[in-house]
């Protein structure tokens, strides 16, 4: 019997604004979906791509970075957070107003887009 991963946020991040420099984040939470046998980060792209197209998302990815990422909201639970492929792992980053659910779905939807692979969830918190 396999646990069920808890996306409980103990910590959301705090947003700056420091004057000519954008918008900051302090703190936080980041889920680490980690699949049980090893993927190249190109293919764990092209999924949640495929992912994503599906919906129910809204989404924007940012092409000038050496990682595929892309801010998301979820049509259905209005939940937005980023995600991010790195290293082989997919991240699911919160924002100030990120809530449970809407990670939860696409933790759902992931481990049903790559149904042969077991997933294991490693959450890391930052309480600055």
């Amino acid at each position: 019997m396999t646990t069920e991963p808890s996306f409980s946020i103990p910590a959301h991040p705090k947003r700056r604004y420091p004057y000519d420099e954008g918008v900051e984040y302090e703190g936080g939470t980041e889920f680490e979906l980690v699949p049980g046998e090893e993927r190249a980060t190109p293919e764990l792209a092209a999924t949640v791509r495929g992912l994503l197209a599906d919906g129910p998302y809204r989404y924007g990815d940012f092409h000038d970075l050496p990682m595929p990422l892309w801010l998301v909201r979820d049509e259905e639970t209005a939940d937005v957070f980023r995600v991010a492929v790195r290293d082989g792992t997919v991240r699911l980053h919160v924002l100030p107003t990120t809530e449970p659910d809407g990670l939860r779905r696409f933790y759902d939807r992931l481990r049903a887009a790559d149904a042969d692979c077991q997933w294991t969830v490693e959450r890391r918190v930052d309480a600055t």
